[in-house]
C-alpha cells in the first residue's frame, strides 16, 4: 500500500512544536511533471550502470510499499524532529 500521509513535527527552540500533515497524492500531482524528468533520468542511470530497469522500478516499488510505519527521530540540544509515514 503506498504511503497516503507524511506527517512532519519539530520542536522549535522556545518549546513549542511545529507540526505539518502532508498529504502524498496531491503533491505528487502536482510535482508529476518533475517525476516524468526523474524517471528519464533514472532509466538513463540504469542504462549507463548497465542495471535492469525492471528490476530498479520492482525495487522502488518494494521500498515505497516499506514505507507506511516509518518514523524518523533526531533530537539535537532543544530541537527536535519526528517525521512518520502513514
Amino acid at each position: 500500500m503506498m504511503p497516503q500521509l507524511v506527517t512532519y513535527r519539530q520542536r522549535r527552540r522556545n518549546g513549542r512544536w511545529l507540526r505539518l500533515y502532508v498529504p502524498v497524492l496531491p503533491v505528487m500531482l502536482v510535482l508529476s511533471p518533475l517525476l516524468l524528468l526523474v524517471g528519464l533520468a533514472g532509466l538513463v542511470a540504469c542504462v549507463v550502470f548497465r542495471v535492469s530497469p525492471v528490476g530498479a522500478l520492482r525495487g522502488t516499488g518494494r521500498l515505497l510499499c516499506a514505507l507506511p510505519g516509518t518514523r524518523f527521530e533526531m533530537e539535537y540540544g532543544r530541537t527536535a524532529v519526528l517525521v512518520s509515514v502513514r
